[in-house]
């Protein structure tokens, strides 16, 4: 069966756009008035970040959790490999709105996001002159993180391309050759991935704080990535059984998405626990800076997150029946992706403006614009492709599905 998207979801996403932009037209006007020079760029420019890397952030999940269930080869999730398959087609878009956020930030040496493109911090006898910025300088400068952003990017393209392609093809032809071609691409993406998902943490988020550094924060980025694209992955599925779609994905299929929730949930989790509890132990002062800045001017915010993205799934999908429940996936679920996206405001504009960050129209008009944008594609997805596949190898073990 074809999917085809509702006059009901269009308009959801059309009224999100509008709202969106509303909201983020008016953010603008009200910080115009009292505008303290570099101040407004400062926000928009991280906002877009924000918004940008965040929705990136789940379309690139749906790609490692793809090739996660290649390289395992994986036989319940063929059932739902078209909705994981629509996920990562946000992937180009995704992609170039946050080149053309970075590329935006560059042109305005670093717009005060990243405070190393500015000249002024790494030539030697000018005001703002920083050594240890100016010593980071070889890693950190504009050439070579531009390089090392085309790499991931298209490294991520070349890769969902492919398993884009192949997939097709798969329900044209059949046979295992695809299937074992996938299972080795799918191998092979993950050793890329295991690198670059740290390595562009380093260089898209951290970098934000410049004096700071955390050996776990890959780890840490990584973890909430995949929680938010589970909850997506879980609530789109919900939403396309509800509509009379998905016929062979049955409650284990659901049950199965839900573990993962709640397991990628306790990682995240387990994340911001031991990054917090090691720099706390050690108390070394250019650790410490990190979370001081954050709990004495976010107190609200960046505990609440913390308790958003690990109390609720604790408490709500500990039990099976909870992982198989339709509307206490979805209140969960919505919740966290809300909590996850607060931890990726913090990462940003608590690091770039510092006391100064607050969410107000601009935040929120952004963040529903690019969502409205999100849905719409995602759905549009959904229509190119039958959503049950053809001649997959675990398809008959999928449909069979029983835990």
């Amino acid at each position: 069966m074809e999917f085809k998207v509702t006059k009901k979801a269009n308009l959801l996403t059309i009224i999100l756009m509008v709202v969106g932009a509303v909201f983020t037209i008016t953010g603008i006007v009200v910080e115009m008035g009292h505008d303290e020079g570099h101040h407004l760029m400062q926000r928009i420019s991280g906002n877009l970040m924000v918004n940008s890397f965040f929705f990136f952030a789940i379309g690139l999940g749906a790609l490692f959790f793809l090739a996660l269930q290649y390289a395992t080869e994986t036989g319940w999730y063929a059932s739902v490999k078209r909705v994981i398959e629509a996920l990562t087609g946000y992937l180009p878009f995704g992609a170039a709105m946050l080149a053309a956020s970075l590329l935006l930030i560059t042109l305005m040496d670093g717009a005060h996001i990243y405070i190393w493109m500015d000249p002024e911090y790494t030539t030697e006898g000018s005001a703002h002159y920083d050594a240890i910025i100016d010593g980071k300088s070889a890693y950190l400068n504009k050439v070579f993180f531009w390089i090392r952003t085309v790499v991931y990017l298209a490294t991520y393209l070349i890769f969902w391309r492919g398993f884009k392609k192949r997939s097709m093809l798969e329900d044209e032809v059949g046979g295992t050759d695809i299937h074992f071609t996938n299972y080795k691409k799918g191998a092979l993406f993950l050793v890329f991935f295991a690198v670059f998902s740290s390595t562009s943490a380093w260089d898209w988020i951290m970098s934000v704080d410049v004096h700071w550094f955390s050996t776990l924060f890959g780890w840490y980025v990584f973890a909430g990535m995949w929680c938010s694209t589970m909850i997506v992955l879980v609530m789109l599925v919900l939403y396309l059984k509800k509509q009379g779609y998905l016929p062979n994905v049955n409650e284990s299929h659901i049950h199965d998405i839900g573990k993962w929730t709640f397991a990628t949930s306790f990682l995240w989790s387990y994340m911001w626990f031991s990054q917090f509890m090691l720099i706390w132990y050690a108390n070394i002062p250019e650790e410490t800076t990190y979370h001081l800045m954050r709990i004495e001017n976010f107190k609200f915010l960046y505990f609440g997150m913390f308790i958003i993205n690990f109390a609720f799934p604790m408490v709500l999908l500990m039990s099976r029946d909870a992982k198989r429940h339709a509307g206490i996936l979805t209140f969960v679920g919505l919740l966290v992706l809300a909590g996850h996206w607060m931890d990726v405001y913090l990462m940003f504009m608590a690091g770039s403006m510092g006391a100064t960050a607050y969410i107000g129209f601009m935040e929120l008009g952004m963040m529903l614009l690019v969502l409205g944008f999100f849905v719409r594609v995602i759905l549009t997805n959904l229509t190119k492709a039958p959503l049950t596949v053809k001649n997959h190898p675990f398809l008959d073990e999928s449909i069979h599905h029983d835990i």
